[in-house]
């Protein structure tokens, strides 16, 4: 039978693996063959992404998981175990267990996970560790919501660096001025000739009028007889 003291260091490492467990997101790895220099990589870049990562005994980890209602983990605490969890980056452990599961495929192997309070199956935190990592993903969603804006700020740019608004109003007023002058300068329309009114009609030279005839001759008077 435990003494005491060991009796209350396991229940001090049941509480620990039980806040990890109520972490955010985590994954659970068999770790055997993995080598010593292999392993201090793997820790090195868990530490770069604020992720912890420790060695488990799976006795005590099926008390932490009946803790946290994480019971469906039980089947899978077999053989070597650890821990990877993040409170900070969700996807983080995912990401970084997968690269080393693809590099170490013959000794490393994603046993499942959780996220949230969600359990997950090993396939799903394959599929988990395909999301960018938190601050690449924000700044593709920052980058989305800041696109509307960032094209106006350019259109403005572009404004100012032509002079802005008035620059644009000069040719319009130079078109306005000119307008007058070319008014000015167009001929008046030439009125319509007035239709010349239509001529009388001449008259026909009058037919000549017959030559006169002579007028017959009265007959001499014959002088009176004398006496």
């Amino acid at each position: 039978m435990p003494n005491a003291k060991v009796l209350k260091e396991k229940q001090r490492i049941v509480e620990e693996l039980t806040g990890k467990l109520r972490c955010q997101a985590g994954v659970l790895v068999d770790y055997s063959g993995i080598t010593v220099n292999e392993d201090t990589e793997m820790r090195v870049k868990m530490r770069e992404a604020n992720v912890d990562y420790a060695v488990v005994k799976n006795t005590l980890m099926r008390f932490a998981i009946k803790n946290v209602g994480f019971d469906a983990f039980d089947p899978i605490l077999n053989g070597t175990t650890s821990l990877a969890v993040s409170d900070d980056d969700p996807v983080a452990p995912a990401r970084i267990i997968k690269e080393y599961a693809d590099k170490f495929a013959n000794y490393f192997e994603i046993k499942g996970g959780f996220i949230d309070g969600r359990i997950l199956s090993a396939e799903e935190v394959t599929a988990l560790a395909a999301i960018p990592p938190l601050p690449i993903l924000r700044a593709q969603v920052l980058g989305t919501l800041l696109a509307p804006i960032t094209s106006l700020a350019i259109v403005l740019k572009a404004i100012a660096e032509n002079g802005g608004p008035a620059a644009d109003a000069e040719p319009a007023e130079a078109a306005a001025d000119a307008e007058p002058a070319e008014a000015a300068a167009e001929p008046e329309p030439v009125e319509a000739a007035a239709e010349p009114e239509p001529e009388a009609p001449k008259k026909k030279p009058a037919a000549k009028k017959a030559a006169a005839k002579p007028a017959p001759e009265e007959p001499a008077v014959d002088a009176a007889p004398s006496e």
